[in-house]
């Protein structure tokens, strides 16, 4: 059923679908108390589907610009040199999603509220863009 959703949503749609499950993920699962997350292993899986979110829009907003020369980026520093093309203020949003979610959340599992709070809400401005 999960792939069924997926064929028929937009990558919209979709990244803000990776968005609930990563809000649910921390809610449901990573226990909050005192600004801190009890649970480092639901903040890191929360980490991961929010910045797979913000890669689906970028992913997304690439190929709106470059039609059909669009081909998927590699790497990070791919995604900031294409982007730096197109709109700086979306690259400056990528480099702190990137920053609290790919590296505090998900590669060093941070456990402040806050870290992830910021990142997720870089992730919702970001969907502003498609």
């Amino acid at each position: 059923m999960e792939e069924l959703h997926s064929l028929s949503s937009t990558p919209a749609q979709e990244a803000e679908r990776y968005l609930d499950n990563a809000r649910r993920i921390l809610t449901e699962k990573a226990g909050k108390k005192d600004g801190l997350y009890a649970d480092v292993k639901y903040v890191k899986m929360a980490a991961g589907t929010a910045y797979s979110a913000a890669l689906l829009i970028l992913d997304e907003y690439l190929r709106q610009k470059e039609g059909i020369h669009f081909t998927k980026p590699k790497s990070i520093e791919d995604y900031m040199t294409r982007l730096r093309k197109y709109d700086k203020k979306l690259l400056r949003i990528l480099a702190s999603v990137y920053d609290e979610l790919h590296l505090a959340g998900y590669y060093h599992g941070t456990r402040s509220v806050d870290t992830m709070q910021k990142g997720m809400n870089g992730v919702k401005q970001m969907l502003n863009y498609i």
